[in-house]
């Protein structure tokens, strides 16, 4: 596992960013908007993850979280939190994780039961590595990051439907390893996911 370092560009408060993607998503429910509840699971690969491509890939990284938004006939606004364990590797004696907070602005026209979608948004993304021995290493960081993507919906009635999502993650700080500041390298991977999708 490589030990990671970040030098954010800004130090940003969790919650203060929270609070503020979270009224923007609010704020930006187009009108006869349903609102939506998706839960996922998914993988990660390409840039820094140890998937080098979306396919044929043996070393995935697990990955979970939520998103949740509204959609209308043509747009949709949605907030997702992510996290991925061990996304450096696995190896004794250390750990690793990312954990990420998007607001993110969707077109999204509705084709009856089928709503195809394209996005991008801004966000936080809080990366954690460490040693297990208290101590030595321990890296904890929050930086500010963009995601862009796209996929599809799928409903099967009114309320309840899956979903297929392809997204890629940017940071804006350059990464560092062991101190080291790699020049412009940015932490950066892609994600593929799938989804239960209930709107309320």
């Amino acid at each position: 596992m490589s030990a990671y370092l970040a030098t954010p560009i800004a130090r940003v408060s969790f919650s203060t960013l929270a609070l503020t993607l979270l009224l923007c998503v609010a704020g930006a429910r187009p009108a006869h908007a349903q609102g939506f509840i998706s839960p996922f699971i998914g993988y990660n690969f390409g840039g820094d993850s140890g998937c080098p491509e979306i396919t044929d890939c043996e070393d995935k990284n697990l990955n979970w979280g939520v998103g949740i938004g509204a959609l209308g006939p043509i747009f949709g606004a949605e907030a997702e939190f992510a996290y991925i364990p061990d996304f450096f590797g696995e190896s004794p004696g250390t750990s690793s994780s990312v954990f990420t907070f998007m607001g993110n602005f969707m077109l999204a026209p509705r084709f009856g039961p089928i709503q195809p979608y394209g996005l991008v948004g801004l966000g936080l993304m809080k990366t954690k590595a460490e040693l297990t021995v208290p101590g030595i290493f321990n890296s904890n960081n929050n930086d500010l990051g963009w995601d862009t993507g796209g996929g599809v919906f799928i409903f099967f009635g009114d309320h309840v439907g899956i979903r297929g999502d392809v997204r890629y993650f940017h940071a804006f700080s350059a990464l560092e390893l062991v101190g080291i500041n790699l020049g412009d390298t940015k932490l950066n991977y892609g994600r593929f996911s799938g989804a239960l999708a209930v709107k309320f």
